[in-house]
């Protein structure tokens, strides 16, 4: 009986479930919070993000004029799903992960850019201009950096001679830090994960200032909820692969949370140092850029795994 319930309980509550989805609402209060010092204001409350959550699913949940309701009402579903199960293979709280199998790297990619194309259609399948700017920008902005983040994930994943996540982790855990052997990889993940999750500077598909709130300003009540949960999990589950990679690994809680805050650390300062790109100089500067830089450094490591004495 007790095996019967094991998935259930790995799937449900810890480490996914109701535990991943705290642990992104913690993450999201960080963030504001650090972001908030950083500019010289007091930040919100620690359960700001979770009494938000609480009030967008109280709300009633409008479906407008010219949308598919079908489409309108499933795509939040989605999008959320797609962030929950990519952290079924990544290594929760430096915890082995509870599904592993050789190319889970790419299925968890895969599932990463769910979010955004649901954010895209769901922006696209409105009438509304605000959000059909945002969803324009929010697809412009996945093929600027989805191509530099899976490339610079790959680095790590051909200098470990696997495609297992597990298996990547357990190599960084035994050699010398990535960032130091692989230092523009690391940039390039970094930055790539801030633009795929639309922070600042990169936050043009979303700029609240200029087109309200992106793809999703007809969103109300728990399709936005929805949408804003899969982003703090997506954030967690980022900066696990991110810290797994090239921080050494993560071998136990403690790991997970000290590497963790302090990639949230570096990206709340960059978020505070930067005004917002357009979205013609966020395409235009990472995708030339960003690409190239990840490929030279996927070549570098090729040559080095086959010619070892070379370096």
């Amino acid at each position: 009986m007790s095996l019967s319930l094991h998935p259930l309980i790995v799937l449900l509550f810890f480490p996914g479930g109701l535990f991943l989805l705290g642990s992104g609402m913690f993450y999201e209060w960080i963030d504001r919070k650090l972001v908030a010092r950083y500019q010289n204001r007091l930040g919100p409350r620690w359960f700001q993000p979770l009494a938000d959550v609480v009030k967008l699913l109280a709300k009633e949940e409008i479906i407008p004029q010219g949308v598919h309701p079908g489409l309108f009402i499933i795509l939040p579903v989605i999008a959320l799903a797609s962030a929950l199960t990519a952290a079924l293979y990544t290594p929760l709280l430096g915890l082995q992960p509870y599904y592993s199998f050789q190319g889970d790297l790419i299925v968890t990619l895969y599932l990463l850019s769910v979010m955004t194309l649901s954010l895209g259609l769901a922006g696209a399948n409105s009438i509304n201009r605000f959000s059909l700017v945002g969803a324009t920008r929010t697809i412009t902005q996945l093929f600027s950096y989805e191509a530099p983040f899976m490339l610079a994930l790959l680095g790590p994943a051909i200098a470990a001679g696997t495609w297992r996540i597990a298996g990547i982790n357990e190599f960084a855990g035994q050699s010398l830090w990535m960032i130091l052997t692989q230092p523009i990889g690391f940039i390039v993940a970094l930055i790539g994960l801030m633009g795929k999750l639309e922070l600042p500077p990169f936050d043009a598909p979303e700029a609240e200032t200029e087109i309200v709130a992106g793809a999703l300003t007809e969103y109300s009540g728990r399709g936005f909820a929805l949408f804003r949960i899969g982003k703090n999990v997506e954030l967690v589950v980022g900066l696990t692969l991110v810290s797994a990679f090239y921080l050494g690994g993560l071998m136990n809680p403690l790991e997970f949370v000290l590497k963790t805050l302090g990639l949230l650390l570096v990206m709340a300062g960059l978020q505070s140092l930067f005004a917002r790109l357009r979205i013609d100089q966020t395409v235009g500067l990472w995708w030339r850029m960003g690409t190239l830089v990840a490929l030279l450094q996927l070549l570098a490591i090729v040559i080095g795994r086959a010619l070892p004495g070379l370096f």
